[in-house]
């Protein structure tokens, strides 16, 4: 089944050769697109003051590392062959490489940024869970990946950011709300400096100055 559903992808990709150009760059250099709804979460993360928000931010990067390298003693482990390498005589798009097809990189990569912005924003997270799904799509039509490779590689890069997150939020949340009381502040929120309050006498009352009489 799986096979046969990479079958019908590599038809589809020869049907539509109008499309190779921006599958194939998609999957090659859609990491750079990842990158940046990551920078525009902390943005967002940032603009509404909210700590919680701004660690799941400053997480997401990480557990998407993170995810990457719990995924290579998998792709050792397994030892898939890509599929141009079993199959000769298909379509390929893809830069041939030695290295192992399962589970995909790009999908853990894909998989992991999904999961850890939905901490920062449903909306940034739904956003990218879509341009996840369409680097899985572009990884087995430029015929680098089986099926199986990309949803394998989806679910382990969310599970993993999903843990990660969970796991270390807490602590980024004190670390984020002791970077604003430092000349920092400015990189986990867009609000200024609260400013000083006015003097207050003993008695707990403001100290107001003494009223010109004119004299």
């Amino acid at each position: 089944m799986d096979v046969g559903l990479f079958d019908e992808v590599n038809r589809f990709a020869v049907a539509t050769p109008w499309l190779h150009a921006a599958v194939t760059g998609y999957a090659a250099f859609g990491v750079v697109l990842f990158a940046a709804i990551m920078l525009a979460g902390w943005w967002y993360a940032r603009r509404t003051s909210e700590a919680d928000r701004v660690a799941a931010a400053v997480l997401a990067p990480v557990a998407t590392l993170l995810a990457v390298a719990v995924n290579q003693p998998f792709v050792s482990a397994f030892h898939e062959a890509r599929p141009y390498t079993s199959h000769p005589d298909i379509l390929v798009l893809a830069t041939r490489s030695t290295d192992f097809s399962f589970p995909s990189d790009h999908s853990v990569m894909a998989g992991a940024a999904a999961a850890a912005l939905w901490f920062v924003s449903r909306r940034l997270g739904l956003v990218t869970a879509v341009a996840a799904l369409a680097m899985g799509f572009s990884r087995i039509y430029i015929a680098a990946h089986y099926p199986h490779d990309v949803l394998v590689g989806l679910l382990l890069g969310a599970v993993v950011a999903v843990l990660v997150v969970l796991l270390a939020r807490p602590f980024t949340t004190r670390l984020v709300t002791a970077t604003g009381r430092t000349a920092l502040r400015p990189l986990v929120t867009a609000e200024p400096p609260t400013p000083p309050g006015p003097v207050v006498a003993a008695a707990g009352r403001e100290r107001t100055p003494p009223e010109d009489t004119g004299r």
